[in-house]
């Protein structure tokens, strides 16, 4: 029997390109939704084995970068098939794709008789890809407010950044179950799709599912252009897209670094003298029992003087709706909806609670004293009751 023939499909760096998509959105996607669903046991899981979650934003952050970079090659690649092979744009939507659309619709409820007729790449492929396009932007804009939440609120209200985050974990939920859904069925359970791997298709494979440009490729329709006429697309395009290219990758180095937090990033504060008075209290003035920090540090739940040791030290940036960081500390439901960064606290685990990750630094500008670290540090562990 004769080795049953095979389709050329996609070369090795759009291979590579596939591979790299495909390792830096898992990354991401691994990585978001445990910072999205951090109270669920197997998140929490996830994040301890990662390094906790400071490790898993940089990890975050890194795949964020390799995803822009590869975007930056993607427009190369398509820039260069266009311009200098002058490849037909094959994966613009088409009314011809509606029309499938719905024949294939109708074929799979037993109401039509055949299955469409489509070229190098089907409707439901398309689909993905701008799908794919769309929610690159989406998760580029939303990414770059929660990044740089100062920068982003220097020229929007502050309400933009809380919203960028259920923007970014919405779309980013969205994508992960088109691709579990979607791309898995497609590619990997009606038929194993080797042509990632292989960067082929059998003739069988291309009957069923490209019928359309396997006719185009036997009755020869794609001529190779004149050497002399490619070497002179060349000449135009390398200079034209290494501009582009370099504009692109300014602007990602903007991106990753226009600000390093939204603390290193206050003004520093300023020395003050305390009034005193220069006369003494007259008597008879009772001496205090006990301070109000004893009080403080006896506390054991939020309105039993967790709230005013916070307010204490916290309020002046994290109150109301322009909350450094979207993070407002002034409420017992605020400060564990959180904000930019995640939630202000965990119940039971104080080691991914933003105010204890931040404040274990000791170089906070609303810094707590050991004992109160100690002391809000306990009240997490006990679950943080309210009353």
């Amino acid at each position: 029997m004769s080795k049953e023939a095979s389709i050329k499909r996609f070369g090795l760096f759009e291979r590579i390109e596939h591979w790299t998509l495909f390792a830096s959105f898992t990354t991401l996607g691994i990585t978001g939704l445990v910072q999205k669903f951090a109270t669920v046991g197997i998140a929490q899981a996830i994040m301890a084995i990662l390094g906790g979650i400071e490790t898993v934003r940089v990890i975050h952050r890194v795949a964020a970068t390799v995803m822009m970079f590869e975007t930056v090659y993607h427009i190369g690649i398509v820039g260069y098939k266009v311009f200098v092979r002058r490849d037909r744009m094959s994966m613009l939507p088409t009314l011809n794709d509606v029309r499938a659309a719905i024949q294939a619709f109708l074929y799979n409820l037993g109401l039509g008789k055949t299955n469409p007729q489509q070229g190098r790449y089907t409707f439901d492929e398309k689909a993905e890809y701008w799908a794919l396009v769309w929610g690159t932007v989406v998760m580029g804009i939303t990414g770059f407010m929660m990044w740089n939440p100062i920068a982003t609120t220097r020229f929007l209200p502050g309400i933009f950044v809380p919203a960028a985050k259920a923007a970014h974990s919405g779309e980013a939920l969205l994508a992960v179950l088109a691709i579990i859904v979607w791309h898995m069925y497609h590619v990997h359970l009606r038929h194993f799709n080797k042509s990632m791997f292989t960067g082929k298709l059998s003739e069988q494979e291309m009957v069923d599912d490209h019928p359309l440009e396997l006719a185009d490729l036997k009755a020869g329709i794609k001529q190779s252009d004149d050497p002399a006429i490619l070497v002179r697309r060349k000449r135009v395009f390398f200079p034209a897209f290494s501009v582009a290219a370099i504009l692109m990758l300014i602007g990602i180095y903007a991106f990753v670094t226009i600000e390093d937090t939204a603390i290193t990033t206050l003004p520093p504060a300023e020395q003050v003298q305390v009034f005193a008075p220069l006369t003494p209290t007259p008597l008879p003035t009772p001496l205090p029992t006990a301070t109000a920090g004893a009080a403080i540090l006896a506390a054991s739940t939020w309105e039993g003087g967790i709230s005013e040791l916070i307010q204490s030290k916290c309020g002046v940036c994290h109150t109301g709706e322009g909350a450094f960081g979207g993070l407002d500390l002034s409420t017992y439901s605020a400060a564990f909806e959180g904000g930019a960064n995640g939630p202000g606290f965990v119940p039971g685990d104080p080691d991914t609670s933003t105010v204890i990750v931040r404040q274990s630094t000791g170089d906070h500008p609303g810094q707590l004293s050991g004992e109160e670290l100690a002391v809000l540090r306990q009240w997490i562990e006990d679950d943080s009751p309210e009353k």
